[in-house]
């Protein structure tokens, strides 16, 4: 299998935070289809977590497992790119911990 040109990156945000994070990753050069840019899908669910002694959560409790509306949202990132869209996006991000995937794609025009 030849190596991938493009990630798909995924991460996890409070629907108040979308906005600045995806004009973030947009920003370091993340979202480009053919001729189109800021493509990104998203959509809603609960994110889950315990804070242990010594984080600083930006929602809820030390010690209080929480669940928080969050919306997961994904885009493509050319390889060269992804180190620097990680870190715009962890810049961005409201949460002390960001949760980042990381997918590489087949290129299915080759």
């Amino acid at each position: 299998m030849p190596n991938s040109k493009v990630y798909k990156l995924v991460w996890f945000v409070p629907r108040e935070a979308v906005d600045v994070t995806r004009e973030a990753v947009f920003e370091a050069g993340a979202g480009q289809i053919g001729d189109y840019r800021k493509c990104s899908w998203y959509t809603a669910g609960t994110g889950t977590f315990l804070a242990d002694e010594g984080s600083d959560p930006t929602v809820g409790e030390i010690g209080r497992e929480e669940r928080v509306n969050e919306l997961r949202v994904e885009t493509v990132v050319p390889v060269e790119l992804v180190s620097d869209v990680v870190a715009a996006l962890r810049e961005a991000h409201p949460y002390e911990e960001v949760a980042v995937e990381l997918y590489p794609l087949i290129d299915l025009e080759s």
